[in-house]
């Protein structure tokens, strides 16, 4: 039978007690000798950190010597430097802002810059050059950065290095995106009433030549250049060239593929020389590229008399006499441009440059007159039909709102000097705007009466009162003051209103 020593476990067990907390001590000084060795090493590359020479930012332009080295401008000088092996090639492409360490060696890319002197990107060369013209006029050849070489084009405000020679991004701007709406507007022909025969003019000169290219080839007949739609305020001239677009969009098949650019008259002028012309040249350069891709393209000016009015006239500054050459010459550069027809609409037709409106320019004139009766009738059609809350049918509606519009109600009487009068009604004063803003009065007062709980749809009483509520809207806003002006509405320019009468 063993015995075993008392005193001997208990020195034993003591013994594995230290062995445990010495073990456990030279784990946490371990740990603490490598956190000491860690921080040493951090503070050691602080310290080479602070001893390397200051860094120096230059701008990449391209690889040379197989891509081992690479082309930067830095302070002003073009230079050919080695890149680290550290660095990812992939990220250095041209325009970029890189870091140059010891020696003027590449150790880091730091994307492209974001501070520099806005131009006008006026002409690609290639697809790595271009020129630009700066805010004086100065014009100059720089590099594209490979990240907007294949989205610059003619016209874009892009960012610009000037003593490098980089643009390195484009930057949107109001002025070009407003004066050049690039879409297919959703209108088309059914939505315009009352202008069939228009319709059919404008389709013949504009649509043909893009429907059947073959014949026009065969007959040697050019399309028309352009195509000018004048008449009174409110009649559907712009609808007619939204619906133009539209219509071509669709015959090829592919909406997408047809432009409509919408220029705005007014928005092209600016008070600064030379600046009208520009913009005018830019969207011509913009059709150019756009027409070369094979692609329909309208260029459509509203309110052209605001810009191209006759020369010499004194009417405004005379800015005319640069502005009005400046189209003619572009127009006459569409020459040899296929996919190009111009559209400009009109309310004051007699104020435009005869050079203009000659054949081979805008040589296809439409007027846009104000709607008969039976024009009427069809464009309340487009307004008013069984899909609304209706109390009387929906033709019931049109007749009484057409018959109270040209009913017999006299507005005004002239004065010519040759001793005769003439009295003018309120029906001779309608148009397509007219009759819509006189349906929208009408739905409104049916909804009023709906809220009220005192109707529950469209009445002829609803239309009748729309009716007297425009014309009553209407009487003062003609400018009396002007007896010439009253002359041209009459359908009769050139004679001599004395005195008006307004009798409403």
């Amino acid at each position: 039978m063993d015995h075993h020593d008392p005193s001997l476990t208990s020195e034993t067990t003591k013994l594995r007690r230290d062995l445990n907390a010495a073990r456990a001590r030279n784990v946490k000084l371990a740990d603490l000798l490598k956190e000491a060795r860690d921080r040493l090493k951090d503070l050691s590359a602080e310290i080479d950190d602070l001893a390397e020479p200051v860094s120096t930012y230059g701008i990449f332009l391209e690889f040379a010597n197989h891509r081992r080295d690479a082309e930067i401008m830095t302070a002003g000088r073009r230079m050919r430097v080695k890149i680290s092996p550290h660095v990812d090639k992939s990220s250095l492409r041209s325009g970029n802002r890189v870091r140059l360490g010891e020696g003027s060696v590449i150790v880091e890319s730091c994307g492209i810059p974001e501070t520099g002197s806005l131009a006008t990107l006026m002409e690609k060369i290639g697809s790595d050059r271009a020129v630009i013209t700066s805010p004086s006029g100065e014009e100059k050849v720089v590099r594209l950065a490979e990240a907007i070489q294949h989205q610059a084009r003619s016209g874009d405000s892009v960012l610009v290095h000037e003593r490098v020679g980089v643009a390195f991004e484009r930057i949107p701007k109001t002025e070009v995106s407003s004066l050049s709406l690039e879409e297919v507007p959703d209108v088309s022909y059914a939505d315009i009433g009352g202008l069939d025969e228009q319709i059919d003019k404008i389709r013949d000169a504009v649509e043909l030549p893009f429907a059947h290219p073959e014949l026009y080839k065969a007959y040697q007949l050019h399309p028309p250049k352009g195509v000018l739609l004048y008449g009174p305020p409110g009649c559907g001239k712009t609808l007619i060239a939204k619906a133009v677009a539209q219509s071509l969009a669709t015959r090829i098949g592919d909406g997408s593929r047809s432009w409509f650019l919408n220029i705005k008259g007014p928005e092209l002028l600016n008070k600064f020389v030379g600046e009208t012309e520009r913009r005018i040249r830019m969207i011509f350069e913009r059709a150019r590229e756009l027409a070369s891709e094979g692609r329909p393209v309208i260029i459509f000016f509203d309110e052209i008399d605001s810009i191209f009015r006759t020369r010499g006239s004194g009417v405004s500054s005379d800015m005319e006499t640069t502005v009005v050459p400046q189209l003619l010459t572009e127009l006459d550069g569409v020459e040899n441009l296929r996919n190009v027809i111009i559209i400009g609409a009109t309310n004051r037709e007699e104020l435009i440059d005869p050079a203009v409106l000659r054949p081979g320019r805008l040589d296809v004139k439409i007027r846009i007159s104000r709607p008969d009766e039976a024009g009427a009738k069809d464009i309340f059609s487009r307004y008013i039909d069984d899909s609304l809350p209706l109390v009387d049918s929906a033709e019931t509606l049109i007749n009484t709102g057409v018959s109270e519009l040209f009913r017999d109600k006299p507005y005004v009487r002239l004065y010519f000097s040759e001793g005769s009068c003439q009295v003018l009604h309120y029906r001779d004063f309608v148009s397509g705007a007219m009759i819509a803003n006189i349906v929208d009065r009408a739905k409104k007062l049916a909804i009023k009466d709906a809220i009220s709980a005192q109707g529950r749809g469209l009445t002829t009483r609803h239309m009748i009162a729309a009716v007297a509520a425009e014309q009553s809207e209407s009487e003062d806003l003609p400018n009396t003051a002007n007896p010439d002006e009253w002359a041209r509405i009459t359908g009769r320019p050139g004679r001599n209103v004395l005195r008006i009468e307004v009798i409403g």
